[in-house]
C-alpha cells in the first residue's frame, strides 16, 4: 500500500509539473516550497515614499526612496525626492548628492534645481542659492520665485 501510495504521488507531481502548476514543487519535508518573494519594483518603491511624505514622515519616506534608486540608478525624480526627504530631516550634505545625481539626469529639472538652492540656503551658502536661482529662473518663474523668497528670508 505504501508503495503504491508514493507512486500515486509521484505520478502526480509529474503530472503537475508537467502542466506548469506552481503548486507541484514541494520542500524537502513534503509540504509546499514557500513561494518565491518578487523583488519590489523601483516604481513601487517610489510610490511608498511618496505616501510617508505626503504624511510629512520624511524618515520613512528615505529608505523607500533609496531602495527605489538602488533598483532603478537612472530615476531622477526618485533621487530628486530622496533628496527632499533627506532635507527635510536635516541631511543637507547627503541631499544635496542626491539632488546633484538628479540633476546629472535631467539637467533642465525645475523642482529638482529649486529644492537644491533650498537645500543651500538651509546651509547658510546664499551665493550658492543664488547661483542656482539664475540657472532656475529662465525654467520655471514659479520656482524661482519661491527660492528667491526663500533666499531673501533666509529659510
Amino acid at each position: 500500500m505504501s508503495n503504491r501510495r508514493s507512486f500515486n504521488r509521484f505520478l502526480c507531481l509529474t503530472l503537475l509539473l508537467a502542466m506548469g502548476m506552481p503548486q507541484a514543487s514541494m520542500a524537502a519535508g513534503g509540504g509546499p516550497a514557500p513561494a518565491p518573494v518578487a523583488p519590489r519594483s523601483a516604481e513601487a518603491e517610489y510610490n511608498k515614499g511618496l505616501q510617508a511624505k505626503a504624511a510629512k514622515r520624511y524618515s520613512d519616506a528615505i529608505p523607500s526612496f533609496r531602495k527605489a534608486v538602488d533598483i532603478k540608478a537612472n530615476y531622477p525624480e526618485a533621487w530628486n525626492e530622496l533628496g527632499f526627504s533627506l532635507r527635510q530631516t536635516g541631511q543637507y550634505a547627503e541631499a544635496i548628492k542626491a539632488y546633484d545625481e538628479a540633476l546629472h539626469l535631467r539637467p533642465k529639472y525645475p523642482e529638482a534645481l529649486e529644492y537644491l538652492g533650498e537645500a543651500y540656503v538651509k546651509m547658510g551658502k546664499l551665493d550658492d542659492a543664488k547661483e542656482i536661482l539664475a540657472r532656475l529662473t529662465p525654467m520655471d518663474a514659479s520656482r524661482a520665485k519661491e527660492l528667491d523668497e526663500a533666499i531673501r528670508n533666509g529659510q
